[in-house]
């Protein structure tokens, strides 16, 4: 019976170190698919389109939208990021367990769009880490890491609609942590219901044949 893949919805505080640790799952394990996110944001230093996010004008990805091309799209820090639906749905159907790295809103979307999906919500071992981390990253302004900083406290009110949390104190550690969970997600009952339906039936014949 094969085994299709798992929708996992990883999001986190900005500085939490989702990225970093999600370049380390697909660098170690094989089974994971890391789905690339469309935005209206410009790129960072060192990023490229196509590898990091589709970097995308805001009438590009309006267009999309309106398309049904996206899985789920959300405003966030007053630009867009979404999810393109054809890749992820083609690598669910191949069995790979497909990671979707976004913010809450897009999250909570998700979930309702597909009630199997696994969501995980990465965090800092504290708040003053947090806010060393983002002033250590040396890319944005004061201004901006207040505005994450508050974006955190607000995201904090929503962490409890995730199924599990990952605290990113040691990269190695967390990643080992986050692969457990998801491998162990597969054994859930609600994701199993075509093999318990299948043993039933051969259960049953078995049963009638003895009599």
């Amino acid at each position: 019976m094969k085994r299709k893949g798992i929708l996992v919805v990883v999001s986190g505080f900005s500085g939490a170190g989702k990225g970093t640790l999600m370049k380390n799952l697909i660098k170690k394990y094989d089974n994971y698919a890391l789905s690339i996110s469309m935005t209206t944001r410009m790129p960072r230093e060192g990023e490229m389109d196509g590898r990091e996010y589709f970097f995308v004008s805001k009438e590009t990805f309006e267009e999309k939208a309106k398309q049904g091309g996206l899985v789920e799209y959300a405003c966030y820090c007053d630009n867009y990021y979404g999810t393109p639906r054809e890749y992820v749905e083609a690598q669910l159907e191949m069995g790979k367990d497909v990671i979707l790295e976004i913010e809450i809103q897009g999250a909570l979307k998700i979930k309702e769009k597909f009630p199997s999906a696994l969501l995980l919500f990465v965090m800092p071992p504290s708040a003053n880490q947090l806010r060393d981390r983002l002033a250590g990253r040396g890319t944005e302004t004061q201004e901006v890491i207040d505005k994450r900083l508050r974006r955190a406290a607000e995201e904090a009110e929503g962490i409890e609609s995730y199924d599990y949390i990952v605290i990113n104190d040691d990269l190695e550690v967390c990643t080992k942590e986050l692969h457990s969970i998801i491998f162990a997600a597969h054994n859930a009952v609600d994701r199993n219901e075509g093999f318990i339906e299948n043993m039933r039936q051969e259960l049953n014949v078995l049963v009638k044949g003895e009599k």
